[in-house]
């Protein structure tokens, strides 16, 4: 089984903008196509920066506080604070996008992708070619769809994939799949056959989690007695 890629769930009809759009160009263009953020590219597309709503938000904060006579507030010498202040006086694309781009390639995993979006805390991807022009973009919601397959698809998937692993014939280990979450039961050789089981099933496509209930014959967990072989027990 080819566990799916990024290509694979990408959408490939990004909307995109250039370093000089003003700041009502690209609050535009958020609204229009109804998106909370999108990439920002150079003449031969390569990914510049990300702006996202957030980015808009920091000049409406700044400019509600004016409204209100409230005095702008130094930032602190950080370089999130420095970031913001300066998103907060934007009037372009090249100052309100946030830069280097967190991005994705066309080959990665979808488990590569959300992990990537969960340490930086981002909600999309830019995709990018190996070149680093821009391919597509996907979301949570993309990464999501994955959990979506149906139960019969992912228990072919697992049974196979629990086969191959232990080298043994599919009818030993039983495979269930109800709501993505995945019971094995049957039998092993080895007490250690049945953790990798488990191992395997959790990595197959929309899995939510799995349970086992294997037996084993040898229960390789433990040394064996002086004298004993495997072949003996």
């Amino acid at each position: 089984m080819r566990h799916r890629t990024i290509e694979d769930v990408m959408t490939r009809e990004v909307v995109r903008t250039t370093r000089d759009a003003s700041f009502k160009t690209v609050a535009g263009l958020l609204a229009e196509h109804r998106i909370s953020g999108l990439p920002v590219v150079d003449d031969g597309e390569r990914v510049l920066g990300v702006i996202s709503e957030t980015d808009l938000l920091q000049r409406q904060a700044a400019q509600d506080d004016v409204r209100r006579g409230r005095r702008p507030r130094l930032p602190r010498l950080t370089r999130s604070a420095r970031a913001a202040a300066a998103k907060a006086r934007a009037t372009s694309a090249e100052h309100l996008m946030t830069r280097p781009a967190v991005t994705a390639e066309l080959d990665e995993s979808v488990t590569q992708a959300a992990r990537t979006m969960r340490r930086h805390a981002v909600e999309r991807l830019p995709v990018v070619d190996r070149q680093g022009r821009l391919a597509g973009i996907v979301t949570r919601g993309d990464l999501l769809r994955v959990f979506l397959r149906p139960d019969e698809d992912i228990r072919r998937d697992v049974r196979d994939q629990v086969a191959s692993a232990l080298c043994q014939p599919r009818y030993l280990v039983d495979v269930t799949v109800t709501g993505g979450v995945v019971k094995l039961r049957g039998h092993v050789e080895r007490r250690s056959d049945a953790g990798l089981a488990v191992l395997v099933a959790r990595r197959v496509d929309g899995v939510v989690a799995v349970t086992e209930a294997l037996g084993y014959r040898l229960d390789d967990s433990r040394p064996l007695p002086a004298g004993v072989s495997p072949g003996h027990m």
